[in-house]
């Protein structure tokens, strides 16, 4: 059996045959099948085509032989951050800065954390950790891919517990659900969380009309109070018609990256992103989840909450955390932010078995 597979949340993959860059070829999408798309934040997005698919509701998580999780160090010591504590909080000022002289309105600030993994025969086994987020997390749009080295394709190992929908399709409506505004209670969320996340919504509904009817696009739910394992978040709803079947490559020019992690406007943002982030952010704040070209149906989340593991630097496992910057921001509290994000995920992924 062509080795590989994928989950998420009522179904399940394995056997892949083949995979796009869908900068170049997403017009292979329309041709049918089932594909799981995992987009790096300033890298390729990429889509694996597999054979052997079960849409019987199977939920996400670990599958029968899957091993326990032989995670990194339970010591916080283990993890690695590409921006330590001052470097983050000079990034902080160095946006409001740019916010002052009118360059930008919103920045995603973002650190990555990786850890070695020790003790592992081969590659690790992404459905064990997968099934420990799902008993230790739960979140709507979890799921993972693993497509091993040497198996004629691109390999690929990526994990997530996502909250956040970047795009669903349907029936020809297309939907994004953008986040942002975190605490750990209701009561935590401020007037800068609100303001933070209208402006994202308009950033998003800018974004669909580019693909979507005129006329068609609306927020159907604005600041919705939604809440997930240890925190709260502000979630609003964008919707809109698509105009005849979908164009993935006009799609995703006119969506990625998604605004909700890049920043207002987006354009300057990644600018500003590249001169403050001293690493890629891979996966993170990028976009995993599913295209069912069969059925006209997908399913895609913005990589938050999400793992990767990296055999090219000695094995390591690496997870991303940031904040939204505006003029209202207070640098401590971005970092205590990006603290909140990474605790209880880090925790799962290394704690002892």
């Amino acid at each position: 059996m062509q080795p590989g597979h994928a989950w998420f949340a009522g179904v399940r993959a394995s056997r892949p045959v083949e995979c796009v860059d869908l900068a170049r070829d997403a017009a292979r999408l329309a041709s049918g099948g089932f594909w799981v798309v995992v987009g790096e934040f300033d890298g390729p997005v990429r889509a694996w085509r597999f054979t052997r698919v079960d849409r019987s509701g199977a939920p996400g998580g670990s599958g029968p032989g899957s091993a326990a999780w032989l995670g990194p160090s339970p010591s916080p010591s283990a993890w690695a951050s590409s921006l330590g504590q001052q470097a983050y909080c000079r990034g902080v000022g160095a946006i409001r800065r740019r916010i002052r002289a009118g360059d930008v309105y919103q920045v995603n600030l973002c650190r990555v954390l990786e850890a070695p993994l020790a003790g592992i025969d081969g590659e690790p086994d992404a459905r064990a950790l997968g099934g420990r987020l799902a008993r230790g997390n739960p979140a709507p749009y979890a799921g993972g891919i693993h497509v091993p080295l040497g198996a004629g394709l691109p390999p690929v190992w990526v994990v997530s517990a996502s909250p956040e929908l970047f795009l669903r399709v349907r029936d020809g409506r297309i939907s994004s659900g953008p986040i942002k505004g975190t605490a750990t209670t209701a009561k935590g969320l401020s007037e800068k969380d609100a303001a933070e996340n209208i402006m994202i919504t308009d950033m998003v509904r800018n974004d669909l009309q580019r693909v979507c009817e005129p006329g068609t696009v609306e927020v159907t739910s604005l600041l919705e109070l939604q809440r997930h394992p240890g925190l709260v978040h502000l979630v609003s709803t964008v919707t809109g018609t698509l105009r005849g079947a979908v164009d993935w490559a006009a799609v995703l020019a006119a969506t990625y990256p998604p605004a909700s992690v890049s920043g207002a406007p987006k354009h300057t943002a990644l600018q500003v992103i590249a001169e403050l982030e001293p690493v890629p952010r891979g996966p993170y704040c990028g976009v995993v989840g599913w295209v069912d070209a069969d059925a006209g149906r997908a399913e895609l989340a913005v990589g938050i909450r999400t793992f990767w593991w990296t055999p090219d630097r000695g094995g390591v496992l690496c997870f991303g955390t940031g904040a939204g910057i505006t003029w209202g921001s207070m640098a401590k509290q971005e970092w205590v932010e990006t603290e909140l994000k990474a605790d209880r995920l880090v925790g799962l992924a290394s704690s002892p078995v």
